[in-house]
């Protein structure tokens, strides 16, 4: 439980952090009374900087949520997740062929993943959603860039809360096109390449931390994580943890991520 006077502190870092991403004025890091202490309170950072329903709405700096983003270190250890602000997810990439260009970043740093699109909405209830009752609920699969950024000059620098509560350094979200079939796609061989600029910078295979079971991350996120949001709705997005690490790239670095199965998805940096 989170007292009153906690509460305001967290409700002070939620708006230094929207205020650094919005702003591109960025933190050293949080202290004193701002530091963040635990994921409770990561958590209840950001729920202050989106948007959400109900009668204790926050404040929503960063306006409404548009997805999510779950992973967890190995395959057995308990998923961490963040909301992804709907202003941040490119919604043009989603044909064969058609290239994201991503205006303005500064930290530039992308990772591979495999993402869920939610075809119906699955608000909390009082038993469990089934794996079934959530694959039906999923309208389809795709490949997916996540954008990385941060309220501080290298994440990496930072005390862990402090990364977390900053929705997990998420910073944008390219989605590619549709897998058709995705449900016999054996993830445990499924390869993954991170192409810059027509260089492969980074080649694995069943390579995700949280391991290959993604649909594990998808029902803790619909049965646990977004139940103080409302649950998943229809038109979010779910993503499903980093298969290649993070990639650093320059400014005018075109990006290409390409699954072995599951489709690919291309991206631009804007050179200025």
């Amino acid at each position: 439980m989170i007292s009153a006077s906690r509460a305001a502190d967290l409700k002070q870092v939620a708006k230094e952090l929207a205020a650094a991403r919005t702003s591109g004025v960025l933190m050293d890091d949080l202290g004193g009374t701002l530091r963040v202490l635990s994921m409770a309170e990561a958590y209840y950072v950001h729920r202050e900087m989106v948007q959400r329903e109900g009668p204790d709405s926050g404040a929503g700096y960063l306006g409404p949520v548009g997805g999510w983003k779950v992973g967890a270190p190995t395959a057995d250890a308990t998923p961490a997740f963040a909301p992804m602000p709907l202003r941040w997810i490119n919604r043009s990439a989603t044909k064969p062929g058609e290239m994201a260009v991503i205006e303005r970043h500064r930290y530039r740093a992308v990772e591979a993943e495999i993402a869920f699109y939610v075809g119906v909405s699955l608000p909390p209830r009082g038993t469990n959603y089934s794996r079934e009752e959530i694959v039906a609920a999923m309208a389809s699969c795709h490949p997916a860039i996540e954008l990385l950024e941060a309220a501080f000059p290298d994440p990496d620098a930072v005390e862990k809360f402090s990364q977390v509560a900053d929705l997990q350094s998420n910073g944008g979200f390219v989605p590619g096109p549709k897998v058709d079939g995705w449900q016999q796609i054996d993830f445990a061989k499924e390869g993954v390449q991170v192409i810059v600029d027509g260089a492969v910078e980074v080649e694995r295979v069943a390579s995700n931390s949280a391991g290959t079971d993604l649909l594990r991350l998808v029902e803790w996120l619909v049965n646990v994580g977004s139940v103080g949001y409302g649950g998943v709705k229809a038109g979010d997005w779910i993503t499903t943890g980093s298969w290649t690490g993070k990639t650093q790239c320059a400014l005018g670095a075109v990006v290409e991520v390409r699954f072995s199965t599951a489709g690919s998805v291309k991206m631009k940096f804007a050179s200025a």
